[in-house]
């Protein structure tokens, strides 16, 4: 952690949409290059002399906040499940990002389909490690080829018959011919902190998760 700066990262994407209006009723401004498309920066200052902001990918939030490059992070709880970093502290459910995390076949196998007659699967996700705990604790041994995305496609290729991925309305499953048959868990974004952090800078820590608590409803409500 350096330049004496505190550092919260955010992800890039739709959470950070629904994130920005929660920022500014939290006493939160990035700077104008924050807002520029054409900015390819990623560190930037705020309206605190002693805060600054990284935006990075959602999985990176996480990593970043767990060994100590950033103090505070917002991050989906599926990346949280996903990674289960001892050094990452989740205190505040954000109330955005809603989604759920679910097990997609093709729609022509779906209805025919038996989970319990199974044994191993073949399964494209980039979440491997939460699939892998799903099918195991159904006795189902879980081959899963790491995508970053474009999962949906999959099926089509031959590449695998099942994916688990992130789903919000369903319309792209259903563009693809998908067919949701479980849902492994329900998502949405955390603030996250570096439990180091938590113990040697408290006062700084715990300002901003009361801060983050006292405006979440009244940022979703708007």
């Amino acid at each position: 952690m350096t330049n004496n700066k505190f550092i919260l990262a955010v992800p890039k994407g739709r959470i950070l949409d629904e994130l920005l209006p929660l920022l500014s009723r939290c006493g939160i401004e990035p700077e104008a290059a924050f807002h520029d498309p054409k900015s390819r920066a990623l560190r930037f200052a705020t309206n605190h002399d002693n805060l600054d902001i990284i935006r990075v990918r959602a999985f990176d939030v996480a990593t970043f906040t767990a060994f100590g490059a950033a103090h505070l992070g917002v991050v989906g709880s599926d990346v949280i499940d996903e990674f289960d970093y001892d050094e990452l502290y989740a205190p505040v459910d954000l109330k955005i990002g809603g989604c759920h995390l679910s097990v997609a076949v093709p729609d022509a196998m779906a209805q025919d389909l038996k989970p319990q007659n199974l044994s191993h699967v073949r399964v494209v996700t980039k979440y491997p490690n939460l699939t892998r705990k799903h099918f195991a604790a159904q006795n189902i041994q879980a081959e899963c080829i790491k995508l970053n995305g474009a999962m949906e496609i999959a099926p089509t290729l031959g590449l695998a018959n099942h994916i688990v991925d992130l789903v919000s309305s369903g319309a792209t499953m259903k563009a693809n011919g998908l067919t949701e048959i479980e849902e492994i868990l329900d998502i949405s974004a955390h603030l996250v902190v570096n439990r180091k952090a938590l113990k040697t800078e408290a006062e700084f820590i715990h300002h901003w998760i009361k801060t983050f608590r006292a405006n979440i409803g009244e940022a979703v409500a708007a």
